[in-house]
């Protein structure tokens, strides 16, 4: 066995398709001795070929298959707890999303260091969006777009994303440099008249935007580049987590090691000792803020987290569920309460739950009173969500609340609040 620490890297699969592969080739290709690195893929009960593909041509990744999708929290789990083979006893452990590939010398480092929906009567949605007046998968939308992928009426509308009092769209462009100058087409409605402002970078448009959708063109010109997805994770104001750098143009403004807040599940290496004192994730969470409760947890028993620029891996944003997704919004949201009531100083986890509460109500009462009462058609979704959402958490809170009375504790909640930064 060589010097090396030995290093086992768990990879979740759920119909990943070709990103699982892409993702596995980079780790076979780290620069790190064989017999140092182990690599796991637990097959979270997907239906695409992805695992006989790696069987048949990838012997050397350990294939975990519990036949059913247990969250990213219980299927990271089960890589993390399996047992060793062949002696290989891991020191490191690594989380590796199955929609990013790593640098070949993410690992060299090692050795050397030893979001509440707004009222969407006054935002704008979007029915429609054309690049070149074609429909393409390079579109995304980010924060501060929400809502259904594909529109309720698809007889109407193809999708019916709605925008906070900022949304952007996101235009990936791979990676040949090669300057674009392209023309976006978006398709507007909101139900009350509004006037809004389009900016591209080399163009600035206002427009008029009303009940009936109409299409708006604004240009898109440049050199793509590279943003960030995550060089840490911060903790925000009121309690939300979020990544560190967010989409912010790679300029080399990270280039040095820091302590963050927390880490991201996307990448991120963990000592054996911190699972062994801390845990692993909470199988309740099943998917999003389970990192953050764990790290959390982590910050509470006085460990400390460090970003390392050296560590470089590319990441294809929310593509297991999408940013905005019913999936997305019902598991974040819930979550966070959760990790509030578990992690956080007694005063912002009772204001968190009960500021659900009140959303809940007015939810309901404006969908499915004071809507039909003004002759308008009831917002059934928004106030099933709201209820489903809070219903969860209730659910849950109990045991979640016992584990914070038996919580192994260190550091005073408050304290850890020194970090709590504004968006």
């Amino acid at each position: 066995m060589s010097g090396h620490l030995r290093v086992r890297v768990v990879v979740l699969s759920f119909d990943g398709g070709q990103m699982t592969i892409d993702c596995l080739e980079s780790l076979l290709a780290t620069e790190w001795p064989a017999e140092a690195l182990e690599i796991v893929m637990v097959d979270n009960g997907s239906l695409d070929d992805v695992t006989d593909r790696v069987r048949r041509t990838m012997p050397r990744v350990r294939i975990l298959e519990p036949l059913a999708n247990l969250g990213f929290a219980g299927g990271c789990n089960l890589g993390l707890r399996a047992p060793a083979v062949g002696g290989f006893e891991p020191d490191l452990f690594a989380l590796v999303n199955n929609d990013a590939t790593v640098a070949p010398g993410w690992l060299l480092p090692v050795n050397a260091a030893d979001s509440a929906r707004p009222d969407t009567s006054s935002s704008m949605c979007f029915t429609a969006v054309r690049l070149d007046g074609r429909k393409s998968d390079r579109i995304s939308f980010d924060e501060g777009v929400f809502g259904l992928q594909q529109a309720e009426d698809p007889t109407q509308h193809e999708i019916q994303r709605w925008t906070s009092a900022r949304g952007s769209i996101r235009i990936a462009h791979g990676e040949s440099g090669e300057p674009v100058d392209q023309v976006l087409s978006v398709q507007l409605r909101s139900r009350e008249p509004l006037r809004v402002r389009l900016h591209s970078g080399v163009e600035d448009k206002t427009i008029d935007v009303g009940a009936v959708a109409t299409w708006h063109d604004i240009r898109v010109a440049g050199t793509p580049f590279d943003v960030i997805n995550n060089v840490g994770s911060n903790l925000y104001r009121a309690g939300f987590g979020g990544d560190r750098g967010f989409l912010e143009p790679d300029r080399g403004q990270y280039e040095e090691s820091a302590e963050v807040f927390a880490w991201c599940g996307g990448a991120v290496l963990l000592r054996k000792e911190y699972l062994e004192s801390v845990g692993v994730f909470d199988d309740r969470l099943f998917l999003y803020y389970e990192d953050t409760d764990l790290s959390w947890r982590g910050r509470l028993q006085g460990w400390r987290y460090v970003y390392e620029p050296r560590a470089v891996v590319r990441h294809r944003h929310a593509q297991s569920s999408g940013v905005g997704s019913p999936v997305f919004r019902f598991h974040t949201e819930r979550n966070r309460l959760l990790v509030l009531a578990k992690c956080a100083p007694a005063r912002l986890a009772l204001r968190a739950g009960l500021g659900e509460c009140k959303r809940t109500v007015v939810a309901n009462l404006r969908g499915l009173v004071w809507r039909p009462l003004t002759l308008r058609m009831p917002d059934r979704p928004e106030a099933a969500h709201r209820r489903r959402v809070l219903a969860s958490y209730l659910s849950l809170l109990p045991g979640v609340l016992r584990d914070r009375w038996m919580m192994d504790r260190r550091v005073a909640r408050r304290s850890l609040m020194a970090w709590e930064v504004q968006k």
